[in-house]
């Protein structure tokens, strides 16, 4: 129930040029009341104020006979008077001013609550509920500066009341009278609020605020769970799903705690990415901001507000909160109530730069600090400076300040900073455009209302120099007579016009197909269409908008992708982190905590792992776009990325089994085909078997078990999609042979039974994920089967019948030349290579290094097995191949042909390769 905020290397004291007494009007007056408080005060003020110590001096107190809400009052004034002497001596920070303000505003609330429980049980017995049979008791949650533990030492306390199940209160004599459980929280709550706000001799403990509660002031004064869920459900409003973000129960029983925080945190947390929050923030501080402006023009002496002025503690909120609402919902590291947390947060993930954080944290500390200056004056609750100038000149000293000058010279750099960032976030991009560009949205939304407006599109489009307008203009017309265009609210029909609009220009400067570009763009703007959050993330940052284009311009593929997968958009807002070269141990770690942080949830760590191998696949599409990556060395990132996912797979579906007898598995994966020979694609299928190396009379069962689970996790269809096919024909005796496999009986089969082509596919087979003791059997096993000595002339014969077979299941009538698959092409390269690893293994042992068949080729050559010049030309042939055949599926392509004569030379460096290794084993 308990956060202490945060504390940094920025948290330096502030020391003040004047002393307590004379800088604080209300800590003069505390003072002089009563000799014995000059010594109670620095008895404490050696201290470090902590909550431990507040049951302590209350227990002086009420030993003295002192009733117990009176007690509290003069606990607070000892407590705030003891803050005020450390924080203005210079031996208290403002992390210490916090962490105690706030400590001591839970101890009141849960000690006058405790109290006050107790008198009405007595009086009208115990409230229990109706379903659970259960005694209630009231969670009191802290709301804004209190639910972070940042509270202000003269704030209110902004509360909410809530119980978990209506009922009636259980009698235990005569005596009692019987009440709802509503009608007891209800009093219950005044009363806790009248011993905390209520004004008597020594003041009191502290201002309630209750605004902020399901329908505010006119709502009841406590709820049920099942009135909050109501409410959030039905009403709840987007200023309010900001003022949630903190809220902090500070009682209540844990269990009832975890039931709460179930109901509103699916409210204030969305399951995607919300970037409509940001326009809900900005017209939110738009009208605070109004208000403000209003209250400064009736009152000139608060014109500045160091909490909701220009560049102050709200505008530091909302950079904070606001990437909590965006994305809080899929990343809990977002959820903390701390504004200093979640800075430190956005720059450790690169959200913001530390800079930018650092910036943030020094303003926070100065502002949150003068601010406190201001209210030591006379404990008031205030935020403005004063516009005596005998006041400006003590607040400026507290501050260590010679001269108010100084010190508004320094807020105004602080507050310039803070604004800068704020307007970079907040500033309406839709209210920023030119001229020109508000007249072509104006366009297009004519054109999306009435298709009789198609003539003016396609003049704009002439215009920007599109080579067929009339056929763009008909794409545009389509989306505009789209019936899931037509169900929009206005807003969104806007949002999207400005989109179109916006990407015209973009679009008209492609180097490639324009028309092909723009029909991928509107197709996908299509889709997201009915998803605010997209369009407004496009809206707010227009700079992803080009990327979105060019991505789409290039590829094809990319186009269908994104359009599968509209949350990768957010990709595109840091082209620095969109750009970067994976950091795969550092990739392997997040996975791994990211799983474990949602361990129970299964179809979550599902998720999980689709958007992670999303994101990545992602990136390094956007960095092959941009000619940053070879095919090779994509391929080797593909293949790195897919042993990640599958090893964290494995570890998380494991967990899953209850009957498990071990907690890590003596279980490996087994990569073949393109993952083993790490030529692995975008949309590359996974070609595995499975292995184990376990005499427990069950492992046969439970790694079946763990086999199929493994399956199901990578194949099945979640709301993020599937993360990988998978292959498993390669397993002993295939289609007919067991799940799983022990490795003694693999090592049996591979050595006296397994056929030829299960041979040549163990030349690109690896271990990839799991036991590593299991993956280094594997590798000796392989090792020895690879290295039997062969007759020449039948293995010839096998290879060449598969060859044949694999060419008639791939007939080739179009005329185009098949890089895969027709004779000269990349089937007959490997080919090439497993027949020779096969044959000169025995002889050449190196050759069973797993190091691709590119260097393979060379390694035959440098060998004397094929000529040296004709064996790199067809490692050459193989890596064009490749390349040629990646680039036509960026296009959508899944033949891979090309015109003959364009690769002639290299189908025929292959062929010769093919009669010069197949003619040397007929001899």
């Amino acid at each position: 129930m308990q956060a202490f905020p945060y504390q940094t290397p920025l948290d330096i004291v502030t020391r003040s040029l004047l002393t307590s007494s004379v800088a604080s009007r209300f800590y003069a007056r505390w003072l002089h009341a009563d000799p014995a408080r000059e010594r109670m005060v620095n008895g404490l003020a050696g201290l470090s104020i902590t909550p431990d110590i507040f049951a302590r001096l209350l227990q002086n107190e009420t030993a003295a006979g002192m009733p117990l809400p009176r007690a509290m009052r003069r606990l607070r004034n000892l407590v705030v008077c003891t803050l005020i002497e450390r924080d203005l001596g210079g031996q208290a920070d403002l992390h210490e001013v916090l962490t105690a303000i706030s400590g001591f505003a839970d101890f009141a609330v849960a000690t006058l609550l405790d109290a006050l429980h107790a008198e009405m049980c007595a009086a009208h017995g115990t409230p229990v509920g109706r379903d659970s049979g259960e005694p209630q008791q009231m969670i009191v949650l802290g709301m804004g500066k209190l639910g972070g533990y940042e509270l202000n030492v003269s704030s209110d306390i902004d509360l909410i009341f809530v119980y978990p199940e209506d009922g009636e209160t259980r009698l235990d004599d005569a005596s009692q009278r019987q009440l709802s459980n509503h009608e007891f929280f209800i009093r219950l709550g005044k009363k806790l609020i009248g011993a905390l706000s209520e004004i008597a001799e020594d003041g009191y403990v502290f201002r309630v605020d209750m605004a902020l509660r399901p329908n505010g002031n006119s709502g009841p004064l406590a709820a049920s769970f099942g009135m909050v869920e109501e409410y959030l459900l039905v009403q709840g409003r987007e200023w309010e799903r900001y003022a949630w973000v903190k809220a902090r129960a500070m009682t209540g029983r844990e269990q009832d705690i975890a039931a709460l925080e179930q109901i509103f945190k699916p409210f204030v947390y969305r399951r995607y990415l919300d970037y409509g929050a940001i326009e809900a923030m900005r017209n939110m501080h738009g009208q605070i901001r109004a208000e403000v402006k209003r209250q400064e023009a009736r009152h000139p002496g608060r014109a500045n507000n160091v909490k909701l002025g220009r560049g102050g503690i709200r505008e530091i909120e909302f950079l904070a909160q606001v990437f909590q609402l965006i994305r809080g919902g899929r990343d809990p590291d977002l959820r903390d109530r701390s504004t200093r947390v979640t800075l430190d947060t956005l720059a450790d993930k690169n959200l913001l730069t530390r800079a930018e954080v650092d910036e943030l944290q020094q303003a926070y500390v100065f502002l949150r600090n003068l601010e406190h200056r201001l209210q030591y004056l006379d404990d008031a609750q205030t935020h403005s400076i004063p516009s005596n100038p005998d006041d400006q000149l003590t607040v400026a000293k507290m501050m260590g300040y010679a001269d108010a000058e100084s010190l508004l010279a320094e807020l105004d750099r602080q507050r310039a900073k803070v604004a800068a960032q704020f307007d970079a976030m907040f500033a309406d991009k839709a209210g920023e455009q030119p001229d020109a560009q508000a007249d072509a949205v104006a366009q297009v939304q004519a054109v999306l209302a009435d298709p009789e407006n198609a003539e003016a599109i396609e003049a704009h489009l002439a215009g920007l120099g599109f080579t067929d307008p009339a056929g763009a203009a008909r794409r545009v017309l389509g989306l505009s007579q789209s019936p899931r265009l037509q169900s929009l609210p206005e807003i969104s029909r806007a949002r999207l016009a400005a989109l179109v609009a916006s990407a015209l220009p973009i679009v008209a400067e492609n180097d490639g197909d324009r028309n092909a570009t723009l029909g991928r763009l509107l197709d996908f703007l299509e889709a997201i269409a009915r998803r605010a959050s997209y369009l407004a993330l496009l809206t707010e940052f227009p700079q992803t908008l080009d990327r979105l284009v060019r991505m789409m311009g290039a590829s094809d593929w990319t186009a269908k992708y994104l359009t599968r997968h509209p949350i990768l958009l957010d990709e595109l807002l840091d082209l620095r982190h969109l750009d970067m070269a994976p950091d795969w141990p550092a990739f392997a770690q997040e996975v791994q905590r990211r799983l474990d942080d949602a361990e129970g949830d299964t179809e979550q760590q599902m998720n999980i792992l689709r958007d992670l191998h999303h994101a990545q696949l992602f990136r390094l599409l956007a960095q092959d776009l941009e000619g940053k990556l070879t095919v090779e060395k994509l391929a080797d990132h593909l293949s790195a990325l897919a042993d990640i996912l599958v090893d964290a797979t494995v570890r998380a579906a494991w967990k899953t089994i209850a009957t498990r007898h071990r907690e890590v598995p003596r279980f490996a994966v087994i990569a073949y085909g393109k993952l083993g020979g790490k030529e692995l694609g975008y949309a590359s299928d996974l070609d595995v078997i499975f292995l184990y190396d376990d005499d427990d009379q069950e492992a046969p069962a439970l790694y079946a078990k763990l086999a199929q689970r493994f399956i199901t996790w990578m194949t099945s269809h979640t709301p993020a999609g599937i993360l990988f096919d998978i292959d498993i024909a390669l397993r002993p005796d295939g289609a007919s042979g067991l799940l799983v496999s022990r490795v003694s009986a693999f090592e049996k089969y591979q050595l006296n039974s397994a056929w030829v082509w299960e041979h040549q596919a163990l030349t690109r087979a690896r271990f990839c994920a799991g036991d590593a003791e299991i993956g280094t059997r594997f590798e000796a096993i392989r090792e020895a089967v690879l290295r039997q000595q062969r007759d020449p002339v039948k293995l010839r014969e096998e290879v060449l019948a598969m060859r044949r077979r694999m060419h008639e299941a791939h007939p080739n009538r179009s005329g185009l030349f098949d890089l895969k698959h027709d004779a000269g092409g990349m089937i007959d390269i490997e080919f090439i290579v497993q027949f020779l690893v096969l044959r000169e293994s025995a002889r050449h042992p190196q050759l069973t290094a797993d190091i691709g068949n590119i260097a393979l080729l060379r390694l035959f050559g440098q060998l004397g097995l094929v000529d040296g010049a004709l064996g790199e030309q067809v490692a050459n042939a193989y890596r064009r191949f490749r390349r040629l055949q990646h680039q036509i599926r960026l296009q959508g392509s899944d033949r891979a042909r090309v015109e003959a004569a364009s690769v002639a030379e290299d189908g025929e460096r292959v062929r010769r390769l093919w009669a010069e290794v197949f003619g040397l084993a007929e001899d």
